[in-house]
């Protein structure tokens, strides 16, 4: 193990009294619900979105709407999951091995 030794003439630094903000013991409250307590330099704090409902950390997808841009996206994309991405890819690729096989002239050797 190695242990350190402080250096000769060090003294402890204090906090400059008078520069750093207050802190308030406060409840957060997310749109979905769920409330707990932290600590923070404003006095209340309403959150959109959380862990509790955030997809990344539940696994699940919520749309939120702003302004029609989910409805404009769905028209112009549609629903599109990962194995109908796969199934059409599959799909372009026989039908584009089948054209090159009939478009490439033979060769008689």
């Amino acid at each position: 193990m190695v242990y350190w030794r402080l250096p000769v003439g060090w003294k402890e630094h204090t906090v400059s009294e008078g520069i750093h903000p207050e802190y308030f013991d406060v409840d957060v409250r997310c749109a979905c619900g769920a409330t707990w307590k932290t600590r923070s330099t404003k006095k209340e704090l309403r959150l959109e979105i959380c862990s509790s409902c955030h997809p990344f950390f539940t696994g699940k997808q919520k749309l939120i709407d702003t302004e029609g841009r989910v409805e404009r996206f769905m028209k112009k994309y549609g629903a599109q999951t990962v194995e109908g991405q796969k199934e059409q890819l599959q799909q372009r690729k026989s039908k584009s091995r089948g054209r090159k096989s009939a478009t490439l002239p033979r060769v008689s050797g």
